[in-house]
């Protein structure tokens, strides 16, 4: 009986028959999940790569165009939408490193989606991260919590990709090259870098990691070593597919719904708090910058690691009081005392019994709404804040102060 196929051996059971496949393969970096996805719609239509490719010699003929066309409008009940779509991208791409370009119309779908974000919170990155087995699991939670690399990315990222000297810097930067990321450098997306950083907690558990891996190894991690190993020797490389199965399996033992894509988000929305340029917040997610030529020079650098410490304090969850430097609460001390000054003035804690509720409405109107998390203000527009009821989380070292709604 012959082992049946599916995305973890479909390269070498199916894919590396057909040098057609392995050449697509070669020029792509998820290899196994694109392979699965060609293999299904081949099953599908009852052809070979080979005999899908014939399809288009002669240039003029759409009698492939048709058959995608086919394939996304058939009732398929065992494929998703989404499975569709991806089997529609994995046979685009399969033609276009084939030097067959396929029309960009055919097989287009619309994927509305169903279910909402997962509402991430603190106290279930908390959780998550609590419920990992080892320093390699704790600090993949925190790395990716703090820098939104993808998950396509962390396959790839090595130790010489954070800044020489890593372990002695404050926000340590991670600079990585266009190849790895969305769009391989090619084409619109030539010269994209991703610069981000490690907040305080994210590099103390990249530190045990390293330690700890450095331990199996019996030897020093070189800067071409990949950062994510497996935890058993021989300890090759994180793979794409070991990533989406490690986060599914953590989620699902903690009752915390996450995603790699969820820690993207969680950066994306503290950095929307910060009011953050558009186009840095589109540096740190290795995005195109549109607008100017996105300079990456170390001065640039420097000016985007000032910004981002505004932004520690949103995403940094593994304890439950942050750490704040001394000079840091000295400052915060004369902002609570303010506080508690501006508060007797002006009577807050008054009961105002049935116009309580006027005035929360009057309150979430002046304000924009719900207001229940937290932002980021300057010291100047501290005063009138707390006259209408929020108060300091935390001052930030670049004078900005955390504050949410009481």
């Amino acid at each position: 009986m012959s082992e049946q196929i599916k995305e973890t051996n479909v390269v070498n059971l199916w894919a590396n028959q057909y040098p057609e496949v392995k050449r697509w393969l070669s020029k792509i970096q998820v290899k196994g999940k694109n392979a699965f996805s060609l293999y299904r719609f081949c099953q599908w239509c009852g052809k070979t790569p080979p005999e899908l490719l014939t399809l288009k010699d002669n240039p003029a003929s759409k009698e492939m165009e048709q058959l995608l066309d086919d394939f996304v409008g058939g009732d398929i009940k065992t494929l998703t939408p989404s499975v569709k779509n991806h089997c529609v991208n994995a046979v685009k791409s399969f033609f276009k490193h084939n030097y067959k370009d396929l029309s960009k119309a055919c097989g287009v779908m619309t994927i509305e989606k169903v279910t909402p974000y997962h509402k991430l919170a603190k106290e279930g990155l908390r959780k998550l991260w609590n419920w990992t087995l080892n320093p390699r699991d704790k600090a993949l939670i925190t790395f990716v919590c703090s820098t939104a690399i993808a998950k396509e990315t962390l396959t790839k990222l090595q130790w010489k990709h954070l800044e020489e000297n890593w372990e002695k810097v404050d926000l340590p930067c991670i600079n990585i090259p266009s190849e790895l990321l969305k769009g391989h450098g090619q084409g619109k997306y030539e010269g994209v870098r991703q610069i981000t950083f490690l907040t305080p907690e994210a590099k103390r558990d990249l530190l045990n990691y390293k330690e700890w891996i450095e331990q199996k190894l019996m030897r020093k991690l070189a800067p071409e070593d990949n950062v994510f190993l497996e935890t058993y020797s021989p300890y090759r490389p994180l793979s794409y597919y070991s990533f989406g199965l490690f986060i599914w399996r953590l989620s699902k033992d903690a009752g915390v719904p996450f995603s790699w894509h969820d820690a993207r988000r969680w950066v994306n929305t503290a950095l929307e708090q910060i009011n953050i340029s558009p186009n840095w917040a589109r540096k740190i997610r290795g995005r195109k910058v549109r607008g100017e030529e996105a300079p990456y020079s170390q001065p640039s650098i420097e000016q985007l690691r000032e910004k981002f410490k505004d932004v520690v304090p949103l995403i940094e969850f593994t304890s439950e009081r942050p750490v704040i430097p001394k000079e840091v609460q000295e400052k915060l001390a004369a902002l609570e005392e303010e506080q508690r000054k501006i508060k007797q003035q002006y009577g807050i804690f008054r009961k105002v019994g049935k116009r309580k509720s006027e005035k929360e409405k009057v309150k979430k109107e002046t304000n924009g709404g719900d207001c229940g998390g937290q932002k980021v203000v300057t010291e100047a527009d501290l005063t009138e804040h707390l006259r209408q009821g929020w108060r300091v989380v935390t001052a930030l070292p670049s004078g900005n102060v955390v504050i949410e709604h009481g």
